[in-house]
């Protein structure tokens, strides 16, 4: 069996102090209003994935997805890679690629892979993907290494 562990939030090293609260749209257990997206790096593959179901309220066109919601899926699935470097990287760009609609209410999967990898650029790749594993959305991002304790800690932490 693979190699696996669960990822939450965006700072490295909660587990030595109490996490900052997570308000984060796509994966945030803080944010009522979020998607509550929860991803599993996978080690052996060196991948991230998403189970998830999408309710009528995240519909663009009749029983399907926004475009803006897939954008969110995908990024968070892209994002969620750089954990297999134990880094936070930040979205500098992306693009994506609308293949089919995108379904409500059926079983999907965001599935990223990791590119490649020069200095603090890290390029990513990502999809979602119906029950029959047939790729609907993709996209590639480029996200850059940040020092996340440095840039956040004027948020503080949960006491």
């Amino acid at each position: 069996m693979a190699k696996q562990k669960h990822v939450r939030g965006h700072v490295p090293g909660e587990a030595k102090n109490k996490p900052l609260s997570n308000h984060c749209f796509g994966c945030g257990k803080d944010n009522p209003e979020g998607m509550h997206l929860k991803f599993v790096v996978d080690l052996d593959h060196r991948r991230t994935s998403c189970n998830f179901r999408l309710s009528k309220r995240y519909q663009g066109p009749p029983g399907h997805t926004h475009g803006g919601i897939i954008t969110v899926i995908l990024d968070e699935a892209m994002s969620k890679v750089n954990k297999l470097r134990s880094v936070i990287a930040l979205t500098k760009t992306m693009e994506i690629e609308f293949l089919r609609p995108v379904p409500l209410g059926v079983p999907l999967t965001a599935v990223g892979y990791e590119r490649s990898v020069r200095g603090r650029k890290h390029r990513n790749v990502a999809e979602i993907r119906n029950a029959s594993g047939e790729v609907l959305a993709k996209g590639e991002g480029l996200f850059i290494a940040i020092d996340a304790e440095k840039m956040f800690a004027k948020y503080g932490r949960r006491k």
